[in-house]
């Protein structure tokens, strides 16, 4: 015993320490003695300066690198840089794009509030300076970290999402609509749950709901006001997806077009594949079942998996049956909203103002009502939407009416506002939520709208729906009979209220009455053009609707509104052309269907709108003049007055030629002249007029214009050489006249005989031409060239007229070498024109020729005369088909020559008479010996 505890002591033995002795170093003493040198490294110390920098000295690597700092403040002051960075130096988005997004993107779910502010404000910059196209192939990655934002555990992270959500939906809306399938269930699970299997069914889940609404205590507001914000936001995603969807061509749902239409059958667009673009993803082809064709029976093949219930299948939100799936999901859970915010309100199902809502349940009951609109939306296919609206009153009928029309329509309730004293610390920790004002009149428009588009055809087997669409309608007809005040997008909901209400209800009292509500709305003054138009819209597309329904048929309104577009083309005229091109359409589409009340009125103010001068034809772009042009084969009569104004159209030159052209055709057309008759349809106008019609066109000019013609001074003046003042038209003037002398002589050629018509127009010559003094050129030539086509060699013109032609061509030959001289360039169009109409009235006409050279007095002209004189004869010399007409009347032109060369002799010869007695020679030389025994042709000419 002893010896152990002598060594257990020994163990715990004590050090002794004696005085004036030094103290035993411990075992675990640190040894001070080293000594330390410091290392300068000044590569590191160096600045980056190859890019820009914060005020702090900071690039953007540096700053993003700092993301991933433990510190929030450290991440915070990154974030407050990259805004300064990229602030001052925007060409850092595109160098540092890929990285910043997906660094930035990271933060949306850090636990520090301030940093996800900061990032949000970032994300919002880049937004607001990089389009669509640059962020598209680093969207997944944002929606990914959206995605996991939404559905975090924290409710701060899920209400900062809200706001990075609000960004996308702004800047890209189309990128965010592309990937709807994770995005709605995620919204799903921002106001509900799913519940468990296993726990005890409630008696509401007899329809075997699987989600129901939640309930979280740590928000910073309450849970109606986030349901609200949320319901807010999944209704501007549905809308961006429904604006985002490819429509079918005449799909009459988009709002731009009106929701009040039917569109046919699904239409195929091809579409161009390049493979090197496919390869390279630049391009994104989706893949359907059976190409949005209708699926055989025996088909069991599937491209899409089966969905979720409750969620939505694969990508897409096209089929009905999709939509039905994320509907059976959500529209149980909007109800439930609707019912716990109006039974928020104490005295609402017991005083008599129960239709009176507070601005908030106004607000979640209108954001309810848009989001089963939109819902309706979203199938492609007309067949699909059908089938989706039968499932929507299948299901959800009874639960509509029983929680939206019980005390429709609605009003907003005055609450007295009290003030409170406001905590500033807690005021800015609450997220600041959207609160749009809802208007009552906002609020019943879009339920009537939800409301309508469950109702169905009535007929045997049908049931009526006119014990809850009776409210709705009343409503409706006051809205637009009483004048109220609507914007655009409130007056369009409703017209495709009333067009979803006569296509269905099919009662002619029901279509009177609200097309007489929607006719007074229309009637009211200085309304824009957008809602004009609008208007216009609805009326066409319904009275195109005529035929396939009888309680449409001749309705006395629309036979009103129709009977009143002819008076407002008038007296709307050119200041508004697309409503005007608008309102010709309608007219048009009413005048080939023959509307008895349509025509009336159009013959009514056929005048005002075909005036010459400030007509609607004359004023408007050349598409609706042509359409304009089209309305005269369906008027009733063409009446004198109006065919004096078609002329002035025709020959004033505000429309084409080519339209002027089709203009004389239809009159044409409408004439008994013609020999062309449509059914039993009536001569619109009568020979006489037409004849009248002709004659004025042919000429170019009205009566008041040729009597103020002779007092123009601009003429060329008469001279021995030109016996007829002429009156220069502008070289368009004349050409637009020559295209329409061409058309008219093709009618007057095929009006009867050619005698007959020669007869007409040499008697209107005689009558109304020969007494002027001054004539323009357009209309000799044009009288030339008419008389040559319709003269005919067994009639011959009278000697007056024939010399009226006479003094019109030798005119016309001076002025042809005026205009040679002068503008050889410029007119080359016209010389053509006026040598073409000269030469051949000169060798179709009998005596023309000779009557022509009998007026040419060589001793009454001047010096300069002379040789123009002589250009002339070389012109017509050297023209072939002249030659025998020159020939027969050789003694006179050999006259014409000495007489010419002997007034001349006096100087040297010059380079003209030397050309034209060379050509004299050359024509006489090869033409005397095969001229010389044709007696009959030198007696004619």
């Amino acid at each position: 015993m002893k010896a152990k505890k002598k060594k257990r002591q020994d163990d715990f033995q004590k050090v002794k320490l004696k005085v004036g002795k030094k103290k035993p170093r411990a075992d675990n003493a640190t040894n001070t003695t080293f000594r330390t040198r410091g290392i300068c490294l000044p590569e590191q110390l160096k600045r980056d300066t190859s890019g820009p920098t914060t005020h702090r000295q900071l690039g953007v690597n540096e700053l993003l690198s700092q993301l991933h700092h433990y510190s929030a403040n450290v991440k915070h002051s990154a974030l407050m840089g990259l805004k300064e960075l990229l602030s001052l130096s925007p060409s850092l988005l595109e160098q540092h794009l890929s990285r910043l997004l997906s660094e930035v993107a990271a933060v949306l779910t850090d636990k520090d509030g301030n940093v996800r502010v900061a990032a949000t404000r970032v994300l919002r910059f880049v937004a607001q300076s990089v389009p669509a196209e640059r962020v598209a192939p680093f969207f997944p990655l944002l929606s990914a970290h959206l995605s996991c934002a939404m559905t975090h555990i924290e409710p701060g992270i899920q209400e900062d999402a809200m706001n990075v959500l609000d960004i996308f939906l702004e800047h890209y809306p189309s990128l965010l609509a592309s990937r709807p399938a994770v995005l709605l269930t995620n919204f799903l699970e921002l106001i509900s749950h799913r519940q468990s299997s296993g726990g005890p069914r409630k008696a509401q889940d007899a329809r075997g709901r699987t989600w129901t609404l939640s309930v979280h205590p740590d928000r910073s507001m309450t849970s109606q006001q986030w349901r609200l914000s949320v319901l807010l936001r999944l209704g501007n995603f549905l809308q961006a997806v429904v604006e985002e969807r490819p429509t079918e061509k005449g799909d009459l749902s988009v709002r731009t077009e009106g929701v009040f239409g039917s569109s046919g059958k699904g239409r195929l667009t091809p579409l161009n594949l390049n493979w090197e673009e496919l390869i390279c993803k630049k391009i994104d082809v989706k893949v359907y079942e059976n190409s949005g064709a209708k699926p055989t029976p025996h088909s069991t093949f599937k491209l899409r998996p089966e969905v979720d219930p409750g969620g939505v299948g694969s990508e897409g939100l096209d089929s009905a049956e999709t939509v039905q799936s994320f509907a059976g999901t959500l529209v149980p859970l909007l109800l439930e909203v609707w019912v716990e915010a109006c039974a928020g309100d104490c005295t609402w199902n017991t005083t008599e103002g129960a239709y009176l809502l507070t601005p908030d349940a106004m607000s979640v009951m209108f954001q309810v009502l848009s989001i089963l609109q939109l819902l309706r939306k979203l199938p492609t296919q007309r067949e699909n939407l059908d089938a989706l609206d039968a499932w929507f009153r299948k299901e959800y009928l009874g639960d509509f009416k029983q929680h939206f029309m019980k005390n429709f329509p609605y009003g907003l309730r005055d609450t007295p506002k009290h003030k409170k004293k406001v905590d500033l610390k807690r005021s800015k920790q609450t997220v600041a939520l959207p609160a749009p004002t809802v208007e009552p009149l906002a609020l019943n428009i879009t339920l009537c709208q939800v409301m309508v588009s469950l109702s169905q055809k009535q007929g045997p087997g049908h049931e009526a729906d006119g014990d809850w669409l009776s409210p709705l309608r009343a409503f409706v007809r006051d809205t637009l009979g009483n004048g109220v005040k609507l914007s655009y997008r409130q007056l369009h909901m409703l017209l495709g209220t009333v067009w979803k209400m006569v296509l269905t209800q099919r009662s002619r009292a029901v279509t009177e009455e609200l097309l007489a509500a929607v006719y007074i709305y229309y009637k009211q003054k200085n309304l824009p053009l957008q809602t004009r138009s609008l208007l216009l819209s609805f009326y066409s597309k319904l009275y195109l609707q005529e035929q396939g329904h009888a309680h449409i048929a001749r309705s006395k309104v629309l036979c009103q509104w129709l009977a009143s577009l002819p008076v407002q083309l008038s007296q709307l005229g050119h200041r508004n052309p697309a409503l005007s091109a608008q309102l010709i359409v309608s007219i048009q589409a009413a005048a080939s269907r023959g509307n008895k009340d349509l025509l009336n009125s159009l013959q009514t103010c056929a005048c005002r709108l075909y005036d010459p001068q400030d007509g609607v034809v004359v004023l408007l772009p050349a598409e609706s003049q042509q359409q304009m042009v089209q309305l005269l084969y369906f008027l009733p009569r063409i009446p004198q007055l109006l065919l004096a104004n078609l002329s002035g159209c025709c020959s004033a030159g505000r429309i084409s030629s080519d339209l002027a052209a089709s203009l004389i055709r239809i009159l044409h057309f409408r004439s008994s002249l013609s020999g062309w008759s449509a059914g039993s349809q009536e001569a619109a106008l009568q020979d006489v007029d037409y004849i009248s019609f002709l004659f004025s066109t042919l000429t170019g000019f009205s009566s008041e214009h040729l009597s103020a013609l002779q007092e123009d001074e601009t003429a060329l003046l008469p001279s021995p050489l030109s016996p007829l003042c002429l009156y220069q038209t502008p070289l368009e003037q004349f050409t637009h006249h020559w295209d329409i002398v061409e058309e008219v002589c093709h009618c007057l050629e095929t009006i009867g005989s050619k005698s007959q018509s020669f007869d007409i127009l040499q008697n209107g010559i005689f009558r109304y031409l020969m007494k002027l003094e001054v004539v323009p050129d357009s209309m000799a030539a044009g009288l030339l060239r008419a008389v040559s086509r319709l003269l005919d060699l067994s009639t011959l013109p009278v000697e007056q007229v024939l010399r009226f032609l006479s003094q019109c061509c030798l005119s016309l030959l001076v002025l042809l070498v005026f205009l040679q001289q002068h503008a050889p360039m410029e007119t080359n169009h016209k010389r053509e024109a006026i040598w073409s109409s000269c030469v051949t009235a000169l060798s179709s006409i009998p005596r023309l020729l000779r009557i022509v050279l009998q007026s040419m007095h060589v001793g009454d002209l001047s010096a300069e005369e002379l040789p123009q004189f002589g250009q002339i004869l070389s012109m017509l010399l050297q023209h072939t088909p002249l030659h025998n007409q020159l020939l027969a009347n050789a003694v006179l032109l050999q006259e014409l020559i000495q007489n010419l060369t002997r007034y001349s002799r006096g100087a040297p010869r010059e380079q003209w008479l030397t050309d034209l007695l060379y050509c004299y020679s050359i024509t006489v030389a090869h033409g005397s010996s095969a001229h010389r025994g044709s007696m009959t042709l030198r007696d004619m000419y």
